[in-house]
């Protein structure tokens, strides 16, 4: 269905790091839609698994720190300079140390807040920053972002990545707001559970999965392959009209405000694999 409405597009995913990340059933969806793409990775041990994976779609990667101005900075020159402009960008970054991630969120360190917020919040206002700067957002563009349930309710051990994950949903509107005049749109995916590399840190995350799959109205997990195919039709013209929205791609979990399904026994069947 989403085969060439990105024909002609060019388009930055940053935040790639192997073939279970939500950045790359994004990354995948749209090349089968039609993209030109520039991937982003950060350090030379993810670089060795996402580089090939950026290969396969034809893609060029690039090493980016997103924590660090200069950095996003030269890479956005770097793709000015062989592509001109681009008409979206996806940011798929967020990190807060494992020690964050379980427990109370009482216990939340002040380093361990700033580097959660930073990286997973304030990453995506720098690129749009630069972006905007630079000129390098075509017209029409679209940015978007990824967050998580977590920042609307409390999740168990989501702890201080759903305060990160507010502050970014709040920034998408924000930036919805200041970009709408030059016609660039800003949205979020909220993702349901997926089993990523990522949420692999976040403790008991097994049970997020297992609820999931019982409660939420699809009576399935989502996978990456699902976030893909929304974030097309975000990106794309068929997204025109919207921006400063929360888009949910959770099987529905999200409407329920409670479930009395019994998780199945067993390990949980939904993978973000694509």
């Amino acid at each position: 269905m989403t085969q060439g409405i990105l024909a002609d597009k060019k388009g930055l995913v940053v935040g790639l790091s192997n073939d279970r990340s939500i950045a790359w059933g994004i990354a995948q969806a749209a090349h089968a839609a039609g993209a030109q793409l520039v991937c982003t990775y950060v350090g030379e041990a993810m670089g060795k698994r996402a580089a090939p994976l950026a290969a396969s779609i034809g893609a060029v990667a690039l090493d980016c720190n997103v924590a660090d101005d200069a950095a996003i900075h030269h890479t956005l020159v770097a793709i000015q300079a062989q592509l001109g402009q681009l008409d979206f960008i996806v940011h798929a970054v967020a990190f807060a140390n494992k020690d964050e991630l379980s427990g109370a969120y009482l216990n939340t360190t002040r380093a361990g807040f700033t580097q959660a917020l930073d990286i997973s919040c304030y990453s995506f206002t720098a690129l749009a920053q630069h972006a905007v700067r630079l000129g390098l957002l075509a017209p029409g563009a679209s940015l978007l972002t990824l967050t998580y349930h977590g920042a609307q309710q409390v999740i168990p051990n989501y702890n201080v990545m759903g305060v990160a994950k507010a502050a970014l949903e709040a920034s998408v509107r924000y930036l919805a707001h200041d970009l709408g005049p030059q016609g660039v749109r800003v949205n979020a995916i909220s993702a349901g559970p997926i089993k990523t590399l990522a949420a692999s840190g976040i403790g008991d995350f097994r049970q997020f999965l297992n609820y999931a799959e019982a409660n939420a109205p699809l009576r399935r997990g989502v996978t990456t392959a699902d976030v893909g195919r929304a974030a097309v039709a975000l990106l794309s013209d068929l997204g025109s009209g919207i921006t400063g929205e929360v888009v949910y791609v959770d099987g529905g979990l999200n409407i329920m405000g409670m479930g009395l399904n019994t998780p199945a026994a067993g390990p949980a069947t939904a993978t973000s694999a694509s």
